[in-house]
């Protein structure tokens, strides 16, 4: 918890981890210790768990809680660590909130309720109930779309931002960089801003962004922190290298719905024991299989370097 008072340190490149289970389906709490050794050796400037990466909605609430105590536990105070809390009921919310306090989270990113498509009122109420109730507590509201079926509408983050001390940023996961850019404008530019989505990480640090939270750091961990730095240095060309250098990569997580084929990666990279994953998902199918070799192949030396990490 040592970055939660100071919530604008948690920038960069945050790996929003897989939750790895064995191949009876069980959660693999070994697995996810390594996963973050692996991370930080890498450079990784921070650690999340629990958001749709890590699928969370085919955990038990209890599943979830081991999982966001092993992290904490597993990063200690070495990087900012961000729990992943939200879900379609406000009790499971604020109960999976209460772990992540008690786990020692510098934050909690909360999603927007999926499937019932709330309104913006109702979400205002979701996210400052939430809040409130852990006022010292940093709350990423967490925008996707995609996924949910609603979205955080920038004056209702404003809103947010400006009513709620400790709502501090928002998780944007919408390939509408239009969005990006009319949240900032309407809440303010102090507003922390991560992007998810991969393509737009890079783009989002010219509007004032403060990182990225992206499921490519789970298969290029050094590249992607690498990108970041480059960028704080001031050698913009670096980093836009990078980015077209993840290009394969990010096509090849989406090969399947993730994170399928990018826990299939993990797996013959020898980083995770198993690529299961939980139904309704489903393991990769050999045609998948053979378009993420072929992607992977036209990234063979960026690959070849994070193999290097160990």
């Amino acid at each position: 918890m040592r970055f939660r008072n100071t919530p604008e340190l948690i920038s960069g490149s945050i790996v929003p981890l897989i939750t790895p289970f064995t191949d009876d389906g069980e959660l693999d709490e070994k697995s996810i210790t390594s996963l973050v050794e692996w991370q930080l050796a890498a450079g990784t400037h921070g650690v999340s768990i629990g958001g749709s990466t890590g699928e969370p909605s085919a955990q038990t609430i209890d599943e979830r809680a081991r999982a966001i105590h092993t992290v904490a536990e597993a990063v200690g105070d070495r990087v900012p660590f961000i729990a992943g809390t939200g879900s379609a009921k406000l009790d499971e919310t604020i109960r999976l909130t209460g772990e992540a306090v008690d786990a020692g989270a510098d934050a909690a990113l909360v999603i927007t309720p999926y499937y019932a498509r709330p309104t913006q009122d109702a979400l205002y109420t979701w996210y400052s109930t939430v809040a409130r109730e852990y006022p010292d507590l940093p709350i990423i509201a967490y925008n996707v779309p995609s996924r949910t079926a609603v979205e955080l509408a920038p004056k209702t983050v404003a809103r947010l931002y400006r009513d709620v001390p400790n709502v501090v940023g928002i998780k944007e996961t919408t390939k509408d960089f239009e969005h990006f850019s009319r949240v900032i404008e309407a809440a303010d530019e102090d507003l922390l801003v991560w992007s998810g989505i991969e393509l737009l990480c890079l783009p989002l640090l010219a509007l004032g962004g403060i990182g990225y939270i992206s499921a490519t750091a789970n298969v290029a961990p050094a590249a992607c922190a690498r990108m970041y730095d480059l960028w704080l240095a001031g050698d913009h060309e670096g980093a836009r290298r990078i980015h077209y250098a993840l290009h394969p990569v990010v096509d090849a997580l989406f090969v399947e719905t993730n994170p399928t084929t990018l826990k299939w990666i993990l797996q013959k990279e020898g980083r995770i024991a198993s690529a299961h994953v939980r139904p309704p998902l489903a393991e990769t199918t050999p045609s998948g299989v053979e378009r993420v070799r072929a992607l992977l192949a036209d990234a063979a030396d960026l690959i070849d370097a994070e193999r290097a990490v160990r």
